[in-house]
């Protein structure tokens, strides 16, 4: 490979491929580099019956629509990634797939990018592999533990699991979507829930994902204080429903606080349940009230649905909440982490990092000359690490490395 391009993109889902349709636009010579197949996390790393958690007419690049999903349906995974790889082929973007970037170093004033075919000199770094890169999964009990232990990224389905109850850990989409298809699967469930929103997946006519645009709230800048890292509950399994903790329980699914210590085939459980619940109620109920106003201050005509707002009474497991889980008596045989994922720069070795090793950048501009982000959480708003949301901020960056310098390096 051993060439010099202007700009190399560093990876090949939808920030990637937002990045490389911009470039392509302001007529930058580029390249992306894809160590797999384009849009390989929503094709190998998601479980079986995936969808989308917003409609096809949310998630999606303006210039281009679903061919097989309706405007209010939720794309299935397979539908994403086939739209991804679709994307990159009709707008004939230079992706070259099965190459790994290995090392990324300065060089004089531009960068050299070490790959597996080869080395690649650059002006301009475009660092877009994401926010969900290495699955975490906390150090509560013990690898050596008689019990399976698997993150929500090696989930694929319930017949994959042993035999036995199953505890999933994180209330976050993927978490209870988990949860309740390993309920109705027939399995007994046990859900530690943690802070979180719950709103609505569709009210007084419109999906949520309408709601948080006309209220200004996918453009919010920066999240409230302490929010930051909340997990929102939405679902788009079975044509989209509202994620009711409530209603799980009343199914028959037991309802946890947040896991504490483990010792003994014992895991304790911290009092916080309840608080958890009625905060995402909260959350719940505030954004139809913000809904309500907004409908009233503007006079349009959408039926009430007061209904909405109905919160189910109190389940058993909160008004006698466990504290103390023996997963053997209980009968539980896999725990499932639906925890998150950490960042991976290590690859990028330039002084663009804080001491946590988070990066530095304004906007997706990073501190060291001719490095930039994009895709991650809240780089320029709410909604930057969502599809339509990368393609917002990928214009952006592509203008900065358009004005950084003249784009006259030869392309791959």
């Amino acid at each position: 490979m051993d060439k010099k391009v202007n700009t190399v993109v560093v990876g090949g889902g939808q920030a990637g491929l937002a990045m490389s349709r911009h470039l392509s636009l302001a007529g930058i010579p580029h390249v992306v580099l894809e160590k797999k197949r384009i849009a390989e996390a929503w094709r190998s790393f998601r479980w079986d019956a995936l969808v989308a958690n917003g409609p096809a007419w949310h998630d999606r690049f303006p210039d281009k629509e679903f061919d097989d999903t309706a405007p209010d349906g939720f794309a299935p995974k397979q539908s994403v990634a086939d739209y991804l790889q679709a994307y990159a082929r009709d707008f004939d973007l230079p992706v070259k797939t099965g190459v790994e970037v290995h090392r990324a170093v300065p060089n004089g004033a531009g960068y050299v990018v070490e790959t597996s075919q080869g080395t690649i000199a650059t002006d301009n770094i475009v660092v877009a592999t994401g926010a969900f890169q290495v699955p975490l999964i906390p150090p509560v009990i013990p690898a050596e533990a008689p019990v399976r232990q698997l993150h929500s990224q090696q989930y694929r389905a319930p017949d994959q699991l042993d035999p036995g109850a199953v505890l999933v850990v994180g209330a976050g989409s993927s978490g209870a979507q988990i949860a309740d298809e390993l309920l109705r699967s027939g399995r007994e469930v046990y859900l530690s829930i943690g802070p979180h929103e719950r709103p609505p997946r569709a009210y007084r006519g419109h999906d949520y994902c309408h709601w948080l645009g006309v209220l200004g709230k996918w453009q919010m800048k920066t999240p409230p204080a302490g929010r930051a890292h909340v997990t929102i509950s939405v679902s788009g399994a079975r044509g989209g429903h509202t994620v009711d903790f409530r209603e799980f329980a009343a199914r028959g699914m037991t309802l946890l606080g947040m896991a504490g210590t483990y010792a003994g085939g014992v895991l304790s459980i911290q009092p916080d349940l309840r608080r958890n619940v009625e905060d995402g109620d909260d959350n719940h109920l505030g954004l139809l009230a913000e809904v309500d106003d907004y409908i009233a201050a503007n006079g349009l005509d959408l039926p009430p649905e007061p209904e909405a707002k109905v919160i189910g009474p109190d389940p058993q497991c909160m008004t006698d909440p466990i504290l103390q889980l023996d997963l053997a008596a209980r009968g539980i045989t896999t725990v499932v982490w639906a925890t998150g994922y950490a960042q991976d720069f290590g690859w990028l070795q330039v002084d663009t990092f804080d001491q946590t090793g988070a990066p530095k950048h304004r906007e997706g501009v990073g501190a060291a000359p001719g490095v930039y982000f994009l895709g991650l959480p809240w780089l320029t708003m709410r909604g930057s690490s969502f599809i339509w949301g990368v393609f917002v901020d990928a214009k952006a960056l592509a203008g900065h490395i358009a004005a950084r310098q003249p784009a006259s390096a030869d392309s791959l």
